[in-house]
Protein backbone atom coordinates (compact mmCIF):
# COMPACT_ATOMS: atom_id res chain seq x y z
CA UNK A 1 0.00 0.00 0.00
CA UNK A 2 1.38 3.52 -0.69
CA UNK A 3 1.34 5.58 1.94
CA UNK A 4 1.14 9.46 1.23
CA UNK A 5 4.46 10.31 0.37
CA UNK A 6 3.22 12.90 -2.04
CA UNK A 7 4.93 15.59 -2.36
CA UNK A 8 4.58 18.56 -4.29
CA UNK A 9 1.49 18.21 -5.25
CA UNK A 10 0.21 19.33 -1.88
CA UNK A 11 3.27 20.58 0.54
CA UNK A 12 5.03 23.25 -2.05
CA UNK A 13 3.51 26.63 -2.74
CA UNK A 14 3.45 26.44 -6.49
CA UNK A 15 4.92 30.17 -8.24
CA UNK A 16 1.72 31.51 -10.37
CA UNK A 17 2.74 32.92 -13.54
CA UNK A 18 1.90 33.39 -17.18
CA UNK A 19 2.54 30.17 -19.23
CA UNK A 20 5.44 30.60 -21.19
CA UNK A 21 6.56 31.54 -24.82
CA UNK A 22 7.97 28.17 -26.52
CA UNK A 23 11.87 28.48 -26.59
CA UNK A 24 13.00 29.35 -29.70
CA UNK A 25 12.39 26.93 -32.98
CA UNK A 26 15.55 25.43 -34.18
CA UNK A 27 16.56 25.90 -37.62
CA UNK A 28 17.74 23.33 -39.91
CA UNK A 29 21.41 23.09 -40.56
CA UNK A 30 22.89 23.17 -44.16
CA UNK A 31 25.79 20.56 -43.98
CA UNK A 32 24.92 17.72 -45.89
CA UNK A 33 25.20 14.22 -43.91
CA UNK A 34 24.88 10.90 -46.01
CA UNK A 35 23.00 8.36 -44.61
CA UNK A 36 23.83 4.79 -45.08
CA UNK A 37 21.11 1.65 -44.53
CA UNK A 38 23.23 -1.09 -42.31
CA UNK A 39 20.09 -3.39 -41.90
CA UNK A 40 16.24 -3.17 -42.49
CA UNK A 41 13.17 -4.83 -42.05
CA UNK A 42 13.37 -4.91 -38.15
CA UNK A 43 10.21 -4.88 -36.28
CA UNK A 44 10.15 -1.85 -34.12
CA UNK A 45 13.44 -2.02 -33.35
CA UNK A 46 13.98 -0.03 -29.88
CA UNK A 47 17.91 -0.10 -29.25
CA UNK A 48 21.43 -1.58 -30.08
CA UNK A 49 24.64 -2.09 -28.71
CA UNK A 50 27.74 -2.76 -30.53
CA UNK A 51 29.38 -6.06 -30.44
CA UNK A 52 33.29 -6.56 -29.97
CA UNK A 53 34.96 -7.09 -33.48
CA UNK A 54 31.71 -5.54 -35.25
CA UNK A 55 28.00 -6.56 -35.37
CA UNK A 56 25.21 -5.40 -33.33
CA UNK A 57 22.72 -6.37 -30.43
CA UNK A 58 19.88 -4.89 -31.25
CA UNK A 59 16.43 -4.86 -29.68
CA UNK A 60 12.43 -5.45 -31.21
CA UNK A 61 9.87 -3.98 -29.30
CA UNK A 62 7.16 -7.11 -29.67
CA UNK A 63 9.75 -9.24 -27.81
CA UNK A 64 12.82 -9.99 -29.87
CA UNK A 65 16.43 -9.81 -29.27
CA UNK A 66 18.78 -10.27 -32.41
CA UNK A 67 22.72 -9.99 -33.93
CA UNK A 68 23.04 -8.30 -36.41
CA UNK A 69 26.18 -8.93 -38.09
CA UNK A 70 28.38 -5.92 -39.95
CA UNK A 71 26.96 -6.76 -43.52
CA UNK A 72 23.56 -6.10 -42.57
CA UNK A 73 22.25 -9.69 -41.81
CA UNK A 74 20.03 -10.36 -39.36
CA UNK A 75 20.42 -13.43 -37.42
CA UNK A 76 17.07 -15.02 -35.83
CA UNK A 77 15.59 -13.98 -32.76
CA UNK A 78 18.05 -15.06 -29.60
CA UNK A 79 16.52 -17.93 -27.37
CA UNK A 80 16.38 -17.12 -23.72
CA UNK A 81 14.67 -13.62 -22.95
CA UNK A 82 11.73 -13.83 -20.04
CA UNK A 83 8.28 -13.52 -20.21
CA UNK A 84 7.16 -9.89 -21.88
CA UNK A 85 4.72 -8.33 -21.78
CA UNK A 86 4.63 -6.79 -25.55
CA UNK A 87 1.04 -4.77 -25.51
CA UNK A 88 0.89 -0.61 -26.52
CA UNK A 89 4.17 0.93 -25.79
CA UNK A 90 5.78 -2.27 -23.82
CA UNK A 91 7.49 -4.73 -24.78
CA UNK A 92 11.27 -5.23 -25.08
CA UNK A 93 13.15 -1.94 -24.85
CA UNK A 94 16.58 -0.91 -23.73
CA UNK A 95 19.76 -2.76 -24.09
CA UNK A 96 23.28 -1.99 -23.07
CA UNK A 97 26.80 -4.01 -23.09
CA UNK A 98 28.33 -4.70 -19.95
CA UNK A 99 31.48 -3.01 -19.28
CA UNK A 100 33.22 -5.87 -19.11
CA UNK A 101 31.37 -7.63 -21.78
CA UNK A 102 34.33 -8.64 -23.45
CA UNK A 103 35.46 -11.04 -20.56
CA UNK A 104 32.12 -12.25 -19.07
CA UNK A 105 29.41 -11.49 -22.21
CA UNK A 106 27.32 -9.84 -19.94
CA UNK A 107 24.35 -7.78 -20.93
CA UNK A 108 21.62 -5.71 -19.24
CA UNK A 109 18.28 -5.09 -20.75
CA UNK A 110 15.04 -4.12 -19.97
CA UNK A 111 11.27 -4.96 -20.58
CA UNK A 112 7.93 -4.97 -19.57
CA UNK A 113 7.29 -7.18 -16.99
CA UNK A 114 4.16 -9.14 -16.45
CA UNK A 115 2.98 -10.13 -13.57
CA UNK A 116 3.28 -13.90 -12.61
CA UNK A 117 -0.11 -13.94 -11.39
CA UNK A 118 -2.32 -11.47 -13.27
CA UNK A 119 -0.95 -10.80 -16.95
CA UNK A 120 -2.67 -7.92 -17.17
CA UNK A 121 -0.64 -6.06 -14.54
CA UNK A 122 2.97 -4.98 -15.39
CA UNK A 123 6.34 -2.91 -15.03
CA UNK A 124 9.24 -2.00 -15.93
CA UNK A 125 11.62 -4.70 -15.11
CA UNK A 126 15.76 -4.90 -15.59
CA UNK A 127 17.72 -8.17 -16.38
CA UNK A 128 21.00 -9.54 -16.97
CA UNK A 129 22.23 -12.22 -19.04
CA UNK A 130 25.35 -13.55 -20.39
CA UNK A 131 25.42 -13.92 -24.74
CA UNK A 132 26.78 -17.37 -25.23
CA UNK A 133 29.83 -16.93 -28.23
CA UNK A 134 28.06 -17.97 -31.51
CA UNK A 135 25.40 -15.41 -30.63
CA UNK A 136 22.32 -17.28 -29.97
CA UNK A 137 21.19 -18.01 -26.68
CA UNK A 138 20.76 -16.19 -23.76
CA UNK A 139 21.58 -17.75 -20.59
CA UNK A 140 22.28 -17.20 -16.98
CA UNK A 141 18.40 -14.76 -16.88
CA UNK A 142 18.59 -12.74 -13.71
CA UNK A 143 15.85 -10.24 -12.74
CA UNK A 144 17.67 -7.77 -11.01
CA UNK A 145 15.44 -5.22 -10.61
CA UNK A 146 11.14 -4.76 -10.69
CA UNK A 147 9.75 -1.37 -11.12
CA UNK A 148 6.56 -0.94 -8.21
CA UNK A 149 3.78 -1.77 -8.17
CA UNK A 150 2.91 -3.13 -11.23
CA UNK A 151 -0.62 -1.63 -12.61
CA UNK A 152 -2.79 -2.17 -15.51
CA UNK A 153 -1.68 -0.14 -18.25
CA UNK A 154 0.16 0.05 -21.62
CA UNK A 155 1.55 2.95 -21.36
CA UNK A 156 5.02 5.16 -20.20
CA UNK A 157 7.49 2.28 -19.10
CA UNK A 158 10.73 4.41 -19.78
CA UNK A 159 13.43 1.67 -19.54
CA UNK A 160 16.34 3.57 -20.66
CA UNK A 161 20.08 2.23 -19.28
CA UNK A 162 23.04 3.96 -18.50
CA UNK A 163 26.17 1.81 -16.65
CA UNK A 164 28.64 3.98 -14.61
CA UNK A 165 32.32 3.45 -14.39
CA UNK A 166 32.10 1.59 -10.87
CA UNK A 167 29.66 -0.80 -12.80
CA UNK A 168 26.21 0.41 -10.98
CA UNK A 169 23.21 0.71 -13.14
CA UNK A 170 21.34 4.16 -13.87
CA UNK A 171 17.40 3.19 -14.88
CA UNK A 172 14.72 5.88 -16.09
CA UNK A 173 11.34 4.74 -15.57
CA UNK A 174 8.15 6.14 -16.60
CA UNK A 175 4.88 7.14 -14.19
CA UNK A 176 2.50 5.03 -16.53
CA UNK A 177 0.51 7.92 -17.25
CA UNK A 178 -2.50 7.37 -15.03
CA UNK A 179 -0.53 7.38 -12.35
CA UNK A 180 1.55 10.43 -12.96
CA UNK A 181 0.72 11.29 -9.26
CA UNK A 182 3.08 8.56 -8.36
CA UNK A 183 6.15 10.47 -9.54
CA UNK A 184 5.73 12.53 -6.38
CA UNK A 185 5.63 9.51 -4.00
CA UNK A 186 9.07 8.58 -2.53
CA UNK A 187 7.22 4.84 -2.23
CA UNK A 188 6.90 4.23 -5.52
CA UNK A 189 9.48 3.65 -8.27
CA UNK A 190 6.78 5.22 -10.90
CA UNK A 191 8.22 8.43 -12.71
CA UNK A 192 11.88 8.08 -10.91
CA UNK A 193 15.75 7.50 -11.98
CA UNK A 194 16.84 4.31 -10.08
CA UNK A 195 20.56 3.15 -9.28
CA UNK A 196 21.59 -0.59 -8.50
CA UNK A 197 24.27 -2.71 -8.23
CA UNK A 198 24.48 -4.88 -11.18
CA UNK A 199 23.90 -8.15 -9.37
CA UNK A 200 20.88 -6.23 -8.05
CA UNK A 201 19.61 -4.29 -4.81
CA UNK A 202 20.30 -0.30 -4.27
CA UNK A 203 23.56 1.73 -4.15
CA UNK A 204 24.41 2.15 -0.93
CA UNK A 205 25.24 5.86 -0.97
CA UNK A 206 21.62 6.65 -2.73
CA UNK A 207 19.94 9.64 -1.78
CA UNK A 208 17.12 8.18 -0.20
CA UNK A 209 18.93 4.82 1.38
CA UNK A 210 17.73 4.49 4.76
CA UNK A 211 14.63 6.92 4.98
CA UNK A 212 11.27 6.16 6.29
CA UNK A 213 8.58 6.10 3.08
CA UNK A 214 11.32 5.94 0.65
CA UNK A 215 12.46 3.11 -1.69
CA UNK A 216 16.29 3.00 -1.31
CA UNK A 217 16.84 2.44 -5.04
CA UNK A 218 15.84 6.24 -6.06
CA UNK A 219 18.50 8.61 -7.22
CA UNK A 220 15.90 11.53 -8.81
CA UNK A 221 12.35 11.68 -8.92
CA UNK A 222 9.34 13.85 -10.57
CA UNK A 223 9.69 12.47 -13.97
CA UNK A 224 7.76 11.91 -16.43
CA UNK A 225 8.21 9.12 -19.52
CA UNK A 226 12.10 9.28 -20.00
CA UNK A 227 13.08 7.86 -23.55
CA UNK A 228 16.86 8.57 -23.93
CA UNK A 229 20.10 8.47 -20.88
CA UNK A 230 23.56 9.09 -21.18
CA UNK A 231 26.54 9.35 -19.08
CA UNK A 232 28.84 11.69 -20.75
CA UNK A 233 32.33 11.73 -20.57
CA UNK A 234 32.87 13.92 -17.58
CA UNK A 235 30.62 12.08 -15.52
CA UNK A 236 27.37 13.56 -16.04
CA UNK A 237 23.70 11.81 -16.25
CA UNK A 238 21.41 13.20 -19.03
CA UNK A 239 18.35 12.45 -19.85
CA UNK A 240 15.09 12.93 -22.11
CA UNK A 241 11.76 12.34 -21.56
CA UNK A 242 8.52 12.89 -23.27
CA UNK A 243 6.47 15.97 -22.35
CA UNK A 244 2.41 15.71 -22.47
CA UNK A 245 1.31 18.14 -25.34
CA UNK A 246 4.68 19.74 -25.37
CA UNK A 247 6.94 20.26 -22.77
CA UNK A 248 9.65 17.56 -24.10
CA UNK A 249 12.40 18.31 -21.85
CA UNK A 250 16.40 17.07 -21.22
CA UNK A 251 17.59 17.01 -17.87
CA UNK A 252 21.04 16.69 -16.10
CA UNK A 253 19.86 14.60 -13.07
CA UNK A 254 21.50 15.31 -9.80
CA UNK A 255 21.10 13.26 -6.51
CA UNK A 256 18.09 13.14 -4.71
CA UNK A 257 16.66 16.35 -7.14
CA UNK A 258 12.73 16.51 -7.73
CA UNK A 259 12.48 16.80 -11.52
CA UNK A 260 8.70 18.38 -11.23
CA UNK A 261 6.41 16.15 -13.14
CA UNK A 262 3.30 16.89 -12.61
CA UNK A 263 3.42 19.47 -10.70
CA UNK A 264 5.19 21.86 -12.84
CA UNK A 265 5.38 21.23 -17.51
CA UNK A 266 6.22 23.91 -20.37
CA UNK A 267 3.53 21.49 -21.61
CA UNK A 268 -0.57 21.08 -21.29
CA UNK A 269 -3.25 17.78 -21.79
CA UNK A 270 -3.98 16.23 -24.54
CA UNK A 271 -6.69 18.33 -26.34
CA UNK A 272 -6.06 21.16 -24.58
CA UNK A 273 -6.06 22.54 -21.02
CA UNK A 274 -3.21 22.83 -18.08
CA UNK A 275 -1.93 20.46 -16.34
CA UNK A 276 -2.76 21.20 -12.36
CA UNK A 277 -2.02 24.42 -11.81
CA UNK A 278 -0.85 25.53 -15.20
CA UNK A 279 2.68 26.52 -13.23
CA UNK A 280 6.12 26.32 -14.70
CA UNK A 281 8.07 26.66 -11.68
CA UNK A 282 7.88 25.66 -8.19
CA UNK A 283 10.07 25.53 -5.18
CA UNK A 284 12.45 22.70 -4.44
CA UNK A 285 11.76 21.28 -8.08
CA UNK A 286 14.39 21.35 -11.14
CA UNK A 287 14.14 23.01 -14.48
CA UNK A 288 14.92 20.97 -17.91
CA UNK A 289 17.98 22.08 -19.13
CA UNK A 290 16.39 22.21 -22.79
CA UNK A 291 12.78 22.22 -23.78
CA UNK A 292 10.90 21.81 -26.82
CA UNK A 293 7.36 23.35 -27.35
CA UNK A 294 5.89 22.18 -29.45
CA UNK A 295 6.47 17.98 -28.82
CA UNK A 296 8.95 16.69 -31.29
CA UNK A 297 8.56 13.66 -28.94
CA UNK A 298 12.70 12.71 -28.47
CA UNK A 299 13.92 9.60 -28.29
CA UNK A 300 17.97 8.08 -27.71
CA UNK A 301 21.10 10.31 -27.06
CA UNK A 302 24.34 10.12 -27.70
CA UNK A 303 27.59 12.29 -27.00
CA UNK A 304 29.70 12.65 -29.69
CA UNK A 305 33.45 12.18 -28.46
CA UNK A 306 34.83 11.93 -31.83
CA UNK A 307 36.28 14.23 -34.24
CA UNK A 308 34.72 12.70 -37.40
CA UNK A 309 32.17 15.09 -38.10
CA UNK A 310 34.60 18.10 -37.24
CA UNK A 311 35.86 19.91 -34.09
CA UNK A 312 32.68 21.88 -33.73
CA UNK A 313 30.50 18.77 -32.99
CA UNK A 314 32.91 17.17 -30.74
CA UNK A 315 30.90 17.13 -27.14
CA UNK A 316 27.69 17.94 -28.51
CA UNK A 317 24.38 15.90 -27.62
CA UNK A 318 22.18 13.95 -30.43
CA UNK A 319 18.48 13.31 -30.01
CA UNK A 320 16.32 11.72 -32.40
CA UNK A 321 12.45 12.78 -32.92
CA UNK A 322 9.90 10.05 -33.34
CA UNK A 323 7.69 12.72 -33.97
CA UNK A 324 9.32 15.07 -36.61
CA UNK A 325 10.94 12.60 -37.55
CA UNK A 326 14.74 14.38 -37.70
CA UNK A 327 17.84 14.42 -35.57
CA UNK A 328 18.78 17.07 -33.28
CA UNK A 329 22.23 18.02 -32.47
CA UNK A 330 22.39 20.48 -28.90
CA UNK A 331 25.82 22.26 -28.52
CA UNK A 332 26.59 22.62 -25.10
CA UNK A 333 28.09 25.56 -23.01
CA UNK A 334 29.22 23.76 -19.64
CA UNK A 335 25.36 22.94 -18.48
CA UNK A 336 23.85 24.71 -20.89
CA UNK A 337 22.36 24.55 -24.36
CA UNK A 338 23.34 27.31 -26.81
CA UNK A 339 22.01 25.86 -29.92
CA UNK A 340 19.39 23.57 -31.14
CA UNK A 341 19.86 22.38 -34.37
CA UNK A 342 17.68 20.48 -36.94
CA UNK A 343 19.62 17.42 -38.86
CA UNK A 344 18.24 15.39 -41.56
CA UNK A 345 15.19 17.05 -41.99
CA UNK A 346 14.35 15.21 -44.74
CA UNK A 347 14.80 11.58 -43.27
CA UNK A 348 11.20 10.36 -43.07
CA UNK A 349 11.83 7.62 -40.34
CA UNK A 350 10.33 7.93 -36.45
CA UNK A 351 14.10 8.06 -34.58
CA UNK A 352 14.07 5.60 -31.67
CA UNK A 353 17.78 5.74 -30.63
CA UNK A 354 20.75 7.27 -30.94
CA UNK A 355 24.58 5.88 -30.60
CA UNK A 356 27.88 6.98 -31.54
CA UNK A 357 29.70 3.77 -32.88
CA UNK A 358 32.87 2.52 -32.35
CA UNK A 359 34.36 4.03 -35.26
CA UNK A 360 33.42 7.11 -34.12
CA UNK A 361 29.99 7.95 -36.29
CA UNK A 362 26.61 8.08 -35.47
CA UNK A 363 23.96 5.13 -35.83
CA UNK A 364 20.47 5.20 -35.35
CA UNK A 365 17.46 3.14 -35.12
CA UNK A 366 14.59 3.62 -36.43
CA UNK A 367 10.81 2.72 -35.34
CA UNK A 368 8.48 0.91 -37.78
CA UNK A 369 7.20 -2.44 -38.72
CA UNK A 370 10.23 -2.17 -41.33
CA UNK A 371 12.74 -0.53 -39.23
CA UNK A 372 16.23 0.59 -40.24
CA UNK A 373 19.80 0.02 -38.87
CA UNK A 374 21.37 3.59 -40.26
CA UNK A 375 24.82 5.05 -40.09
CA UNK A 376 25.40 8.78 -40.72
CA UNK A 377 28.71 9.79 -42.37
CA UNK A 378 30.22 13.24 -43.05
Amino acid sequence: MMSSVLLGLCAFNVIAQPFPAAEPLPKASTRALAVETVAERLGHPWAMAFLPGGGYLVTERPGRMRVVNEAGLLGPPLKGLPHIAATGQGGLLDVVLDRDFAKNRRIFFCYAEPDAKDRSLNSTALASSTLDREGNVLKDLKVVFSQKPKLRSSLHFGCRIAQSPDGTLFLGLGERSSFKEQAQMLDSHLGKIVRIQPEGGAVSGNPFAGKADALPEIWSWGHRNIQAATLTADGKLWVVEHGPQGGDEINLVRPGKNYGWPVITYGENYGGGRIGKGVTQAPGMEQPVHYWVPSIAPSGIAELTSDRYGPQWKGSLFIGSLKIQRLHRLQLDGEKVVRDEILLPDLRERVRDVRQGPDGLLYLLTDSSEGKLLRVKP
